[in-house]
């Protein structure tokens, strides 16, 4: 759970926003697990949903802080949380011709988000991931203001998925724990790895939380990518050489996982597999009309996540 400390500084808007996810989550979740099943996770961790519930204490502990803190000025806050916001909306940042793999993302290609390249640019020259397709990896999972302003405090009410990277608590605390990461060397600063190089169960919360920071999740989501694609050329998928390219594959690796992506981008998924995911990600009736429309689940999911990816996945957007 979030720690007492980083909770009592959010303002109690940012802190109804996170109650008010953790809530939708906490609701949510089985129906999200019965849905993707085992391989569903996005790292390779099985079923990271077998661990430790990833936020524990969950709402309880959440509704235990505001009662630490400014309890009337939060609850009003929580209660004019009516609806979501415009998580997937699309986002158009001014358009480049072209873009080289190790130019720096100005200020202006990012628009409102502006603020947030100093840490791409930092991340993407440390791990080789060009930053405009980091760029876009981060569009495509955050969720959004209204104004198109990437929202740090992101949360996926079908899963544990938060931030800016949308890591599932799983995949956070094996980057945590993967030796040569930005956050395992900042857990280790921390103090909150054991012995073992594992983290402290004490520190678990902690850990999670910094999921809020986006300095963290952008550098999480560099490294993922990196190993992401490191994995798929050992499998054998193409990756390419182009930005896009580079930015399509690594999106691939962070939605999927790197197994599932493999398997999409050298042959297919299995059929059952395809149609589980597609289940999840379009829903139960949407799904079967896309199934009966392409013939099968492969070529269904197949269809609806490249055209996801070609309308989303666009660094040439942020150069």
């Amino acid at each position: 759970m979030i720690e007492r400390t980083t909770f009592a500084a959010l303002t109690p808007t940012q802190r109804a926003d996170v109650i008010y996810r953790q809530a939708q989550s906490e609701l949510a979740q089985n129906l999200w697990r019965a849905a993707l099943g085992d391989g569903g996770a996005r790292n390779d961790n099985p079923a990271p949903w077998a661990m430790p519930n990833a936020q524990r204490g969950g709402l309880d502990g959440l509704l235990a802080l505001i009662g630490e803190g400014d309890t009337s000025a939060a609850a009003r806050a929580l209660a004019t949380q009516s609806e979501e916001p415009e998580a997937w909306a699309a986002q158009s940042p001014a358009a480049a011709p072209s873009i080289e793999a190790g130019a720096p993302l100005r200020g202006e290609g990012l628009g409102v988000n502006a603020r947030f390249a100093g840490a791409i640019n930092a991340a993407a020259e440390r791990t080789g991931i060009p930053a405009a397709a980091l760029a876009t990896i981060v569009d495509a999972e955050a969720a959004r203001g209204r104004d198109g302003s990437w929202n740090v405090h992101s949360r996926n009410p079908r899963s544990s998925a938060a931030g800016l990277g949308q890591f599932l608590s799983g995949t956070w605390e094996g980057e945590a724990e993967r030796p040569g990461t930005w956050l395992n060397g900042e857990a280790r600063r921390r103090g909150w790895l054991n012995e073992a190089g594992q983290v402290s169960a004490d520190a678990r919360g902690s850990l999670l939380a910094l999921r809020y920071d986006p300095e963290a999740s952008i550098n999480a989501t560099a490294d993922y990518a990196r190993r992401n694609l490191q994995r798929l050329e050992r499998a054998g998928a193409d990756i390419g050489e182009g930005v896009a390219e580079i930015a399509r594959a690594a999106y691939l690796g962070h939605h999927l996982g790197p197994g599932d992506a493999a398997r999409f981008l050298t042959g297919g998924l299995e059929p059952a597999r395809a149609r589980r995911l597609l289940n999840a990600q379009v829903g139960l009736a949407s799904a079967a009309r896309r199934v009966a429309e392409a013939g099968d689940a492969t070529a269904a999911h197949r269809e609806w996540l490249t055209a996801y990816v070609e309308r989303r996945i666009r660094p040439e957007r942020f150069a």
